[in-house]
């Protein structure tokens, strides 16, 4: 493992924002119609000797842990699955029973990669990209590889 994972601090808080607004679309994150800003989450960057390489961030609610987003900036070397092993770390942690997350039907890349993680397909919320659109206006009607985005796929993790 090339790289080290450590908590976003305050003095990251602007990368983490530069990085929602140029991944995401915008300051904040949409899940089930709830607004999530970067800059009140925690979460974990991932760094090399020369850059940052990944970021997530979550939510813990409950006994739930919701994945809000997941930034690989290195695929292929474990970047994204070390970040989820030190959010499923604080999750136990933290008493909950399962992490979850919302993505998109034309996310094919994220529905293969957290499947091969051992999540599963949980809930469909078909056309609620809809609603979504409401409250962040900038959602593209087209995806990946010019697929509608149309609906969420909710995904989980138990233990």
């Amino acid at each position: 493992m090339g790289y080290s994972i450590r908590k976003i601090s305050n003095e990251d808080r602007d990368w983490v924002r530069f990085v929602f607004i140029n991944h995401w679309g915008g300051e904040f994150s949409i899940s089930k119609g709830n607004k999530f800003y970067a800059d009140k989450l925690p979460g974990y960057i991932a760094e090399d000797s020369i850059s940052k390489v990944g970021l997530i961030t979550y939510n813990i609610s409950g006994r739930d842990c919701e994945i809000v987003t997941l930034n690989s900036f290195a695929e292929t070397q474990g970047v994204g699955t070390s970040l989820i092993e030190r959010v499923k770390q604080d999750a136990k942690e933290e008493g909950c029973k399962r992490i979850w997350l919302i993505t998109t039907n034309d996310n094919t890349h994220a529905l293969r990669f957290y499947q091969k993680r051992d999540f599963t397909v949980k809930a469909l919320y078909a056309n609620s990209i809809e609603e979504s659109r409401k409250l962040k206006p900038g959602i593209p009607i087209l995806g990946n590889d010019d697929i509608p985005i149309r609906d969420e796929i909710e995904l989980e993790l138990l233990f």
